[in-house]
């Protein structure tokens, strides 16, 4: 179907290009074949991810794959006991990460709702009721309170029509409809005269002309950038990747090069083969897979316990990574409800001083007139379950804290209502009260003030002259710059002849009754600030993040929220999406630094933003409940999702806010940084090693001498002696001043500074401690596997004692309780008894080739290892002082 401007087109024209009748709508032919033109008006939807799915995706990482290989290696030599080893490492990572992603899966599963949307159609002059994915453009359709809007449509006639639109355009109050021609440029949120498929139906009633089903809908042009958007890599992934690819090159490289060196001095294919797998398994990590899938889940719970429903291992990380937050303003900045701010009496207006009566009658007026209501008032009041629209909601709240209404019997008789309707823009009711009856109004301003009169002040009546009218218009127009929304009330006592007559019905219209008011004030209601983003918003500035507003709300009132949480804000700092939509991408990107709020934007816009901000480098995150917010979820690194939103938002997100604050997505990133740091540990500690063990090979190689160590010592070391102290390191608590330090981003490397100087240089010392070792027993001619088996238990036990250092990168051992993790002191304590096991228990003699050890043996053993914290401590106060830890 052509594109077509339907806001900007007439009723007589959209009714003819769409060939439709607005008197018996579509007939049964027509119908049929624009089904089969268009398809059924219905989404693509995406398959869910399967069991079998999860389990595979465990198998994505490139460390992965260097120890599959490595397994078919070790099978192809006969080396069973190394191939059963590495592919239980494989089968421990796999099981972690599947059980952890498939218990998300179900969780969200659980959140999901399945509800099938009707529609009251008009088809060859018969209204019906039907599946809505039968709609087509073209069709008559009829909407009423309480529903969803089907598909796209234009007005044809609306009756107080009001349309809460906050999945599609992020505007939480409700739109009021009117069928009238809106001019071409008239942005998404603002044409009034259009419905959109998926929105809520809060009042009124309409007769709509389908113009759009399917994937030619808003919601389905959204659902299309979701399908055509990439899904970029996590930093981490990306890291992780780089990091593999590192280390797989350099055990090419390094095996490679032993195997031909060999070759070349007149060794055996076979044996140089198989030494050159040797140290292919002593560079391999083996335990790190384990320990980072630990890691990770570990966090997923821990920020499941602070209210955020991470959606994959790899997001976890990434959050840590988080330089810049772009925050919907609605329900996550904000509480998501209307409720009162101040009741501005006109006493206040002129600055005189006022007893609270006048604010009571204000607060009466408004929640005698509020069309809310209290859906079970035989309960006690902490029971009460109030129905309505927000603003009446908050009105009638208001003045039952107040106390200046009353339930029951004591409560005044309500004798007529004249009901808002979007010409009047009030409500009027009138009441019988104790001694007299009055008329209660309550409205737009401007409405209730033109049918004023008289306003009090201390109970004196005075004229509403042009002169003091004047000042308070002026009032309130500073509220609206405040971008708070405002009723006004007002009230008059009714004559008993008047009373009689509005009783029997003598006047039909209350309307005409609406005059000579008592101007009682204003009423301002605003979504209210959640208690604890303010802190958040200092934490986040405080760990070097910016959040930055994106929202589909109007510019003052994003502005007025910002302004409460600790934005300084400029009118340079504030952009809105139509005047994005004139930036050039260069243009764009000169401004890009100085705004801190983007409002009145659609779902393009929220994408370019992000694009914008990861084409500098930084890690976005990008919040959001919509359906609007879907294509921007999925093109941030970190896409947030709140619990009460949309399952489109859910389905593209990496996290779910479960109560929608602000406040979660700091503390996930604080989390997220405690899984970077602790992941930083685990790769230091098992590099090390196997740094050691291929030097410690290769120079043995080199002077022709046979293997220090064997294969499956390295094997023992790699996943015995470390493999339990490197998944206690996942257990190790966050770091105080992980929440001081600037975002890692995209161009911080997985191994910094500090963590290359302890794998490479403390390796290389260790290496000469070992080697010396080695060359000194060696040439006294002790037995060669006694000599091994010395080796052997000086590297487990540099490993066993070093961990301890790993606790912290960016503080010394002295600084910190070595003894705070206990798991990780469990994991000590296992490691030396495994160790002795491996040296004195025969059947692990046998299988490793080991002699037992004398006295004198342990005490050298175990001065090695002290002189390795040492130098591995001397190493990190050299960075500490430098300040080149991150």
């Amino acid at each position: 179907m052509a594109q077509f401007f339907w806001h900007n087109l007439t009723i007589k024209e959209t009714v003819k290009i769409l060939r439709t009748n607005i008197k018996d709508g579509l007939n049964q032919k027509e119908v049929m074949f624009l089904q089969k033109e268009l398809g059924k008006n219905k989404l693509p939807e995406e398959k869910p991810f399967s069991n079998l799915g999860i389990l595979l995706e465990q198998f994505k990482s490139p460390l992965i794959y260097i120890l599959i290989i490595a397994g078919i290696i070790a099978l192809g030599l006969n080396e069973t006991a190394d191939a059963i080893v590495i592919f239980g490492a494989v089968f421990l990572n796999t099981v972690v990460g599947y059980i952890q992603e498939n218990k998300v899966s179900k969780a969200l599963e659980k959140l999901k709702k399945a509800v099938k949307y009707e529609a009251k159609v008009l088809r060859e002059g018969n209204l019906r009721i039907l599946d809505a994915v039968e709609l087509v453009p073209g069709d008559i359709i009829f909407l009423s309170p309480g529903g969803k809007v089907p598909a796209d449509g234009r007005l044809i006639e609306s009756h107080d029509l009001k349309v809460n639109e906050m999945a599609l355009t992020g505007e939480w109050l409700s739109a009021e409809k009117k069928p009238e021609v809106l001019v071409k440029e008239t942005p998404l949120a603002d044409r009034d005269n259009m419905v959109y498929m998926g929105t809520v139906i809060e009042d009124g009633k309409a007769k709509v002309v389908v113009v759009g089903t399917g994937i030619q809908t808003e919601i389905g042009k959204i659902a299309k950038m979701i399908r055509e958007s990439k899904e970029e890599k996590t930093p981490y992934q990306k890291k992780l990747a780089n990091f593999s690819r590192n280390i797989g090159i350099i055990i090419a490289v390094v095996c490679f090069g032993i195997f031909i060196e060999g070759m070349v001095t007149g060794g055996d294919f076979m044996e140089m083969f198989i030494t050159a797998v040797a140290v292919a398994v002593a560079a391999i990590p083996e335990g790190l897979p384990v320990a980072m899938t630990v890691i990770l889940a570990l966090g997923m719970q821990r920020i499941l316990k602070k209210g955020g429903l991470v959606r994959k291992l790899s997001s976890a990380e990434t959050l840590g990574s988080t330089s810049i937050i772009c925050t919907d303003k609605t329900g996550t900045l904000t509480m998501g409800k209307m409720k009162v701010d101040k009741v501005i009496t006109p006493a206040q207006i002129f600055e005189k001083n006022d007893n609270k009566k006048a604010e009571c009658l204000a607060l009466k007026t408004a929640a005698l007139t509020s069309e809310a209501f209290i859906e079970n008032p035989s309960l006690s009041k902490e029971k009460w379950v109030l129905r309505g629209r927000a603003t009446d909601k908050a009105l009638l709240t208001a003045g039952i804290e107040k106390g200046v209404i009353t339930f029951g019997k004591q409560s005044p008789k309500k004798i007529v209502e004249l009901p808002f309707n979007t010409i009047n823009k009030f409500i009027a009711s009138v009441f019988k009260e104790d001694k007299e009856t009055r008329l209660y109004v309550c409205g737009a301003p401007e409405k209730v003030l033109e049918r004023s009169k008289l306003f009090k002040i201390k109970g004196e009546r005075l004229d509403l002259t042009p002169k003091s009218l004047e000042k308070i218009e002026d009032r309130l127009k500073k509220i609206a710059g405040l971008g708070l929304r405002v009723v006004a009330t007002a009230y008059k006592k009714i004559p008993l002849k008047t009373e009689q007559d509005l009783l029997e019905n003598k006047i039909q219209n209350l309307e005409q009754e609406v005059n000579n008011l008592i101007f009682t004030g204003f009423i301002t209601l605003k979504d209210p600030i959640r208690p604890e983003t303010k802190k958040a918003i200092r934490t986040c500035r405080k760990a070097g993040m910016k959040p930055i507003i994106v929202t589909g709300d109007h510019k003052l009132t994003a502005k007025a929220v910002a302004r409460e949480i600790g934005f300084k804000i400029k009118e340079e700092n504030v952009l809105e999406g139509k005047d994005l939509d004139k930036l050039s991408d260069k243009d764009f990107e000169r401004v890009l630094d100085k705004i801190q709020i983007y409002a009145r934007v659609e779902p393009k816009h929220k994408v370019r933003i992000v694009q914008a901000w990861q084409e500098r480098g930084e890690v976005v995150a990008m919040t959001g409940d919509g359906i609007n917010d879907a294509p921007a979820l999925k093109k941030a690194d970190i896409g947030v999702a709140l619990g009460s939103g949309t399952e489109v938002a859910k389905e593209t997100s990496d996290l779910i806010l479960l109560n929608n604050s602000f406040s979660i997505i700091v503390k996930a990133v604080q989390e997220g940084r405690a899984i970077l740091d602790n992941i930083r540990k685990v790769i230091t500690y098992l590099l090390s090693d196997s740094f050691t063990e291929v030097i410690l090979i290769g120079i043995s190689i080199l002077f022709g001498v046979p293997l220090p160590i064997t294969a499956v010592q390295i094997l023992w070391v790699n996943l015995i002696e470390d493999g339990l102290p490197d998944i206690a390191l996942a257990f190790e608590p966050e770091e105080a001043d992980l929440m001081e330090m600037k975002p890692m981003g995209h161009k911080i490397p997985l191994l910094t500074r500090e963590m290359k100087a302890i794998i490479f240089i403390i390796g290389l010392i260790t290496d000469v401690m070992l080697l010396g070792l080695f060359f000194w027993l060696f040439n006294r001619n002790h037995d060669i596997v006694y000599v091994r088996t010395m080796i052997f238990a000086c590297l487990a036990i540099d490993s066993l004692f070093y961990v301890f250092s790993c606790k912290s990168l960016r503080r010394n051992l002295w600084h910190i309780n070595p003894f705070s993790n206990k798991i990780l002191v469990g994991a000590f304590i296992i490691g030396i008894i495994t160790l002795v096991s491996a040296i004195y228990l025969p059947l692990f003699q046998v299988l490793l080739k080991t002699v037992p050890l004398s006295f004198q043996d342990w005490l050298i053993i175990l001065s090695m290892g002290f002189i390795e914290i040492i130098l591995i401590e001397a190493t990190k106060w050299h960075f500490i002082v430098k300040k080149e830890y991150v």
